[in-house]
């Protein structure tokens, strides 16, 4: 290979030069080009590899043989080679956009300036050749080196084109940890109420690789100074969160890197109702929702328990309660939580606070002495229940179900048959009285 990738897997790399080579064989122009130029210069890793030619599609579909038309009328073919698949695009202009986000329609030119002239920052308007030359009209390069993220050309224009763009320039100061320069900054604040012609599954896919990176109060430091999402679709008002919460964001990282978004909306003093509501506009999957508010739903019975009870025994028996209540994910994602937050950061007195550390402290044990957390894991069934008392179902068994549970995870009855049946007969004779 001439060009020596550091940042791409070799395999990868050397395939996708196969396909520059061969354009290249067949006299047209190819080059690498966008974020794998990119990710290659800042020392990220490089996860997909475009190419950008002289050829039109119908040419690169003639020159390969095992190829995918996935977008023609924008110019782009999937060209496969060694098992790798890699997007092929015709250098092309954008006329006039639809929606603030597409463009009617696209023409090819034969030039890369002219392609790399429509695309939204200068650290992405890259193209680089099998030989490594860089293509660099808009100076890129040095916009990397000055940790810069800038729109190509006027920022007013390319967010008009796509609003989308804005958030991106979010996410990429965030993510690379850039200043957003001074025109670029003022253009995406002039132009924030665009973003209400912006789809929110796009806007959820930009602020999820945003608050997955290394920097997400970067990020949210300037969502609230830029006010943009207050213009979405489903807007959140920026002065409605405690920031000092957010301090410990990053901490959160790896597998429980979800939980960042259970942070951001306890600092937003969302419930676990209203959050649930915004995350269903924001499209977030039930799977996701259900870890980011099940945490909302424990702060919310932990905070009302420890301001009623007063002894070591009462703060267990609630804590196993809500733990039932809620799941176990959500509790121990809960005290997972409870070591990012700052001290003292809820309202209530010194006996309520210290109730709370209690509770932080002792909850992993108390969790761990459970024997049961779920109706099925009773050594006795509801059909069990109903020959012992002789009744026809109905709510009252459901009930008496959950009351067998709960004195089972407590330690208050053991999960043995004659034990729990026991509690059945018990409760019938007392309910019968």
């Amino acid at each position: 290979m001439v060009v020596q990738w550091t940042q791409a897997d070799d395999e990868m790399a050397k395939q996708s030069e196969n396909v520059l080579t061969r354009l290249n064989e067949h006299s047209f122009e190819a080059y690498w080009v966008g974020g794998c130029v990119r990710d290659e210069i800042l020392g990220r890793a490089v996860d997909d590899m475009d190419i950008t030619t002289s050829a039109s599609p119908e040419q690169v579909m003639a020159l390969f043989d095992d190829c995918i038309p996935t977008g023609l009328q924008h110019g782009t073919v999937t060209v496969r080679s060694g098992g790798y698949y890699f997007e092929v695009t015709t250098f092309r202009t954008e006329s006039e956009y639809k929606d603030n986000r597409r463009p009617a329609a696209v023409q090819f030119v034969q030039d890369i300036k002219e392609d790399l002239e429509r695309r939204d920052f200068t650290m992405n308007a890259l193209a680089m050749d099998v030989k490594g030359a860089i293509v660099d009209p808009f100076g890129g390069q040095v916009d990397i080196k000055q940790e810069l993220v800038r729109c190509v050309g006027l920022a007013v224009e390319r967010f008009g084109e796509d609003a989308l763009r804005m958030l991106r320039c979010v996410r990429f100061a965030s993510v690379f940890n850039f200043r957003i320069a001074y025109n670029t900054w003022k253009g995406l604040v002039d132009q924030r109420e665009l973003l209400r012609h912006i789809a929110m599954e796009r806007v959820r896919t930009e602020m999820v690789k945003m608050m997955a990176g290394p920097h997400p109060l970067k990020g949210l430091e300037l969502l609230f100074r830029s006010r943009a999402l207050e213009y979405v679709k489903a807007p959140v008002d920026s002065s409605r969160f405690n920031k000092d919460l957010l301090t410990g964001l990053q901490h959160l990282a790896g597998e429980h890197v979800l939980l960042r978004w259970s942070c951001v909306l306890l600092a937003g003093g969302y419930n676990r109702e209203e959050a649930d509501k915004l995350l269903r506009l924001w499209t977030f999957s039930n799977e996701q929702r259900v870890r980011i508010t099940g945490v909302l739903q424990m702060e919310q019975l932990v905070t009302d328990f420890v301001e009623q009870c007063e002894d070591d025994q009462g703060l267990r028996e609630n804590w196993i309660v809500s733990v039932l209540h809620c799941g176990a994910q959500a509790a121990n994602d809960w005290l997972l939580l409870q070591e990012q937050l700052p001290k003292q950061w809820r309202e209530g007195s010194e006996q309520t606070h210290d109730r709370l550390v209690k509770v932080q402290t002792l909850a992993a044990d108390w969790s761990r002495s459970m024997p049961v957390h779920a109706i099925k894991e009773l050594e006795i069934t509801g059909e069990q229940v109903l020959q012992l008392v002789e009744r026809k179902g109905g709510p009252w068994l459901g009930q008496l179900m959950k009351h067998l549970l709960r004195e089972t995870a407590i330690g208050n009855i053991k999960n043995q048959y004659e034990t729990l049946s026991a509690e059945v007969k018990r409760v019938a004779a007392n309910d019968q009285a």
